[in-house]
């Protein structure tokens, strides 16, 4: 996917923040695509929601590259990654970007927390020590075939030992190669702005959704993955499904114009007139 990569390297050199919104299959990375959005960012968080499961570490590397190649095909955008831990040591790192370069992904991040990950803005995190974690990121640096595919660092230390060591931790792993720094965790405006204070020489991505996106681009974040529109597939589906339930319809029509809009999202104008080519 040398295309999306090139892409992102173009969007990350160019003076607006980035905007890349939290899906977790194929549909609603057509969606975001087709509303404008120039990147998706294929969560962890709800890959594993998709399956029934938690965010703790529970999914397989392969499970995560099934889902990346998904996406990836689903789009034309680049795709920016989940890839947790790297799912083992450094040389468990650089094999686990091959495979989600191979399957599609412009970008990926790895964390410094143990294994088994927590989601990070759930309690109980533990961080391994950087001199653990900076192998990894060269591995994972390394093992890119395309240069230009990106290498997130991702730190949970924040929740762990505080901002000291998130200096530390971002600075060593920017010095080790990576493309971005993330430090996950940022719950709060003061956190938000000493994220910027205190680290604002480097190349930041922000997770979240603490202000909108016009007032987050002041900040001067690369990447803005934003986690509103995983809650708002939650929100959304759970009250249309308590609506059916308790009133037997939906206030939706299931033919029209909008039934008309997802098939033509889903690319059956595209198939038929392949199939008017080659079976006609």
């Amino acid at each position: 996917m040398t295309q999306t990569t090139a892409r992102l390297r173009e969007l990350l050199s160019g003076p607006t923040m980035l905007v890349a919104p939290f899906v977790f299959d194929g549909l609603q990375a057509k969606i975001a695509a087709s509303t404008g959005f120039d990147a998706v960012y294929m969560t962890g968080f709800g890959t594993a929601a998709a399956r029934g499961l938690p965010d703790l570490g529970l999914l397989t590397m392969s499970e995560m590259v099934e889902n990346v190649r998904t996406i990836a095909h689903a789009v034309n955008v680049p795709v920016i990654c989940d890839a947790d831990t790297g799912y083992g040591n450094a040389v468990n790192v650089w094999r686990t970007v091959r495979e989600y370069e191979e399957a599609g992904a412009a970008a990926l991040h790895i964390e410094d927390q143990v294994f088994p990950k927590r989601c990070g803005f759930l309690a109980g995190k533990q961080v391994i020590p950087i001199d653990q974690m900076v192998p990894k990121v060269r591995a994972a640096c390394d093992a890119r075939r395309d240069n230009k595919f990106v290498i997130i660092a991702r730190t949970d230390a924040l929740a762990v030992n505080g901002w000291d060591d998130v200096g530390r931790r971002a600075r060593a792993y920017h010095a080790a190669g990576a493309d971005l720094i993330f430090v996950d965790g940022i719950r709060t405006l003061d956190d938000l702005n000493r994220y910027v204070s205190e680290l604002g020489d480097l190349p930041l991505l922000y997770n979240g959704a603490l202000l909108p996106v016009p007032e987050l681009a002041r900040y001067g974040f690369k990447v803005t993955i934003h986690t509103g529109t995983l809650m708002a597939a939650f929100v959304r589906f759970r009250d249309a499904m308590r609506e059916l339930k308790q009133t037997g319809t939906l206030d939706l029509p299931i033919t029209g114009h909008l039934f008309s809009e997802l098939i033509e999202l889903l690319g059956v104008p595209e198939m038929e007139a392949l199939s008017k080519k080659y079976m006609d």
